[in-house]
């Protein structure tokens, strides 16, 4: 099962970041960038919600009902002509389910990282979060993931990050830089930390996670 990083190296990441880069009107460089750096973000936030028997059932249960993959089929269709309100709604939902309160604070810092500005960042995180859960969906109906163990399982291997691995460790200190629990804290300081800063930065962490 190939991970959220190696779909946007993908022809069909290729896909989704031309789409949502015409859909902004930010360039597909900086678009593969932010998402490169956003995507691994949202999936550490969904593992977090899922580390609960409520946030385990509840993702599932979106898994295999509205997010089944089905937008993945016609990614065409989607970008062409712009994407539909409906859509950018769900991924403003989802945005508000996985981020909650850490929502501006996280496309604040992703913005000033990019340097894509702050309205274009959440423009492109609600295309990218419905795009993300229809990758979850097809995993999960692929693999026949229908219980906490296997959806914990699918979202380690697609964020990268094995549970107790040195990668896991990383992002779990990174989402909750503070170790009082709370979902992505201190996420702005993180990313905007420079790499010779005690914690490092997102920099630091992707290039050591992802090679980048």
């Amino acid at each position: 099962m190939s991970g959220i990083l190696d779909l946007l190296n993908s022809p069909m990441g290729r896909q989704i970041i031309n789409g949502v880069s015409s859909q902004t009107g930010q360039p597909a460089n900086k678009t593969g960038d932010l998402l490169s750096m956003a995507m691994p973000v949202l999936m550490g936030a969904m593992q977090r919600n899922a580390s609960t028997p409520e946030g385990a059932s509840g993702l599932l249960g979106a898994l295999s009902g509205k997010h089944t993959g089905g937008i993945l089929d016609n990614l065409g269709g989607l970008f062409d002509g712009g994407v539909d309100q409906s859509v950018t709604d769900d991924g403003a939902g989802i945005l508000g389910h996985i981020l909650g309160s850490k929502q501006p604070a996280v496309e604040n810092a992703l913005s000033q990282k990019s340097g894509i500005d702050a309205g274009s960042v959440a423009e492109i995180l609600k295309v990218a979060a419905p795009i993300l859960m229809g990758v979850l969906g097809k995993q999960a109906s692929q693999g026949n993931v229908s219980d906490a163990n296997g959806l914990s399982g699918l979202l380690g291997s697609m964020s990268g990050a094995q549970r107790g691995s040195k990668e896991q460790s990383l992002i779990e200190s990174f989402l909750d830089a503070d170790g009082d629990g709370s979902i992505l804290d201190d996420v702005a300081g993180m990313l905007l930390s420079g790499s010779g800063s005690k914690k490092g930065g997102l920099g630091g962490l992707l290039g050591g996670l992802f090679g980048k």
